[in-house]
């Protein structure tokens, strides 16, 4: 059954209301990264209400993210201090904190692919790495602050730089990170779904239990676990 799904929805029709489709919609590796990275981390609650969000961003760049960030002309419309909410618990002014913390990474790294690259060897060393970097920056609630919770949103966003040969992922990464070491997005709704068909038995959403999902479907995909990620999406959609 699950492999069954993994096939039916990994299509590009999948990408159609998926915050993927943010990072289609620009030209360019950089900008695709850039792109994906903004997507990825406004992608919770409703996404009736984080979508917009999205395309916001979208729109101030003129498509052109990576330099947007790495130049800074989010400031002119995510103003530092600015205490007005802009999506849910985020603030403008957390949002500008969390660009100038990713301009630094451009700026110092070349790409957060580069930056990865050197600190990661594996897709949960990825994971710390990428949260290390911007607590250290001091950036609240909008990238985790360690590896301790599932890490949904990073999870998700080295999905779609790692898988090759996706309808729906780019594969930029392919070459840094093996995708056998993915580790699957967690949240409540494919916690509930891994509940309801035995593959989980504990009921949060922790990083342990990301891992031991990840493992479980790698039963599954020995190649690519992530694979799981379709096919739970894809039981969801037909067992609500």
């Amino acid at each position: 059954m699950l492999r069954h799904y993994a096939a039916e929805y990994e299509t590009v029709a999948f990408i159609q209301g998926d915050p993927s489709w943010f990072m289609h919609q620009v030209n360019g590796a950089k900008n695709q990264e850039a792109m994906a990275f903004l997507a990825s981390c406004l992608s919770y609650g409703n996404r009736k209400q984080f979508m917009p969000k999205i395309q916001w961003l979208l729109d101030c760049s003129g498509g052109e993210v990576d330099a947007w960030v790495r130049t800074g002309g989010f400031a002119a419309v995510l103003p530092e201090g600015d205490p007005h909410c802009y999506y849910r618990l985020f603030t403008i002014a957390q949002m500008h904190c969390f660009l100038q913390a990713y301009r630094q990474l451009l700026n110092d790294f070349g790409t957060l692919g580069a930056y990865v690259k050197r600190h990661a060897t594996d897709g949960r060393t990825a994971v710390e790495s990428i949260c290390r970097y911007f607590a250290r920056q001091g950036v609240h609630g909008i990238v985790p602050q360690d590896a301790q919770s599932a890490c949904k949103r990073v999870c998700m966003f080295l999905r779609w730089m790692v898988r090759s040969n996706s309808p729906v992922d780019l594969g930029l990464w392919a070459d840094i990170i093996n995708k056998r070491t993915l580790i699957m997005p967690l949240d409540t709704h494919v916690l509930s779904q891994s509940l309801q068909l035995g593959l989980l038995s504990c009921h949060s959403t922790t990083m342990s239990a990301a891992l031991r999902l990840t493992e479980i479907l790698a039963n599954v995909f020995p190649d690519d676990p992530l694979k799981g990620d379709f096919a739970l999406f894809g039981y969801g959609v037909n067992h609500k």
